[in-house]
């Protein structure tokens, strides 16, 4: 296992496809710097602008971002056509999913560290208060853990789609709806607690300072590590061998003879 995914994470290096989430990582950033033009008397600062990095990577951005890079990576042996020599050591498409999802998650502490980055570099370009050795390594923490912990949460709709031929268009699509909806779980804290997007806010204490926000440690986690075990069930009863995409065969069509 460890030797697959240490292969995986070798062929995530010619993947072009792993910019695409370095530049939504960006898009979070820009996000929340185009809310901070918004006139409502909003006092920003560096804790408040990460806080609000958080909330776009978990409702709109990361999901989204998660989900189409792990089941791009899942479908490319398919794409590439080398799934038909990987089978052959043997390995089965098991043991594959597994090593793939693995790596994948070590890509989403990678795409965590990014938007850390970008958020520093935007809050000394905006100039906002409050920038510290303390707060930086909060900021840094909590959103490389938050992307984790998300990554966790849209596990079960990859593995899900991934035992569908081409299904990581689809799992893209539901993931963006799932972290989306966390936008309205949030407005009920028992609620933010059981959904597992917005669980992953709760176990690094999002605004735990204050007193209006009160989350329930046990049932984020409960939460968080159902959906992990929906993962794994849908990955240990998954087919031996990758989903084929079958192509239907066209109709020949007989020309008729003479005028």
């Amino acid at each position: 296992m460890f030797r697959i995914m240490k292969t995986e994470i070798w062929k995530l290096k010619r993947y072009h496809m792993i910019w695409a989430g370095v530049l939504l990582m960006l898009l979070s950033v820009l996000l929340t710097v185009f809310s901070t033009t918004a006139s409502d008397d909003t006092v920003w600062t560096f804790p408040f602008f990460a806080e609000q990095v958080i909330k776009n990577n978990v409702t709109m951005i990361f999901p989204m971002c998660i989900a189409l890079l792990a089941g791009y990576i899942i479908a490319r042996e398919g794409k590439d056509d080398t799934l038909k020599n990987i089978v052959t050591i043997p390995v089965s498409y098991r043991n594959l999913l597994c090593g793939k999802l693995l790596a994948c998650a070590l890509l989403s502490l990678f795409l965590g560290l990014v938007s850390a980055v970008f958020t520093i570099i935007a809050n000394l370009l905006m100039g906002f208060p409050g920038l510290s050795a303390i707060s930086v390594l909060q900021a840094f923490t909590q959103i490389i853990l938050n992307c984790l912990f998300l990554y966790i949460a849209v596990m079960p709709v990859i593995a899900a789609t991934a035992r569908v031929a081409n299904g990581h268009l689809i799992g893209t699509i539901v993931a963006f709806f799932y972290g989306y909806s966390g936008m309205f779980a949030a407005a009920d804290r028992t609620v933010a607690s059981l959904y597992p997007v917005t669980a992953s806010l709760g176990l690094i204490r999002y605004r735990s300072y204050d007193p209006a926000v009160h989350w329930n440690g046990i049932i984020c986690l409960f939460s968080i590590l159902t959906a992990f075990f929906i993962a794994a069930i849908f990955v240990f009863t998954a087919k031996t061998s990758a989903p084929v995409k079958t192509n239907r065969k066209q109709k020949q069509v007989i020309s008729k003879k003479g005028w």
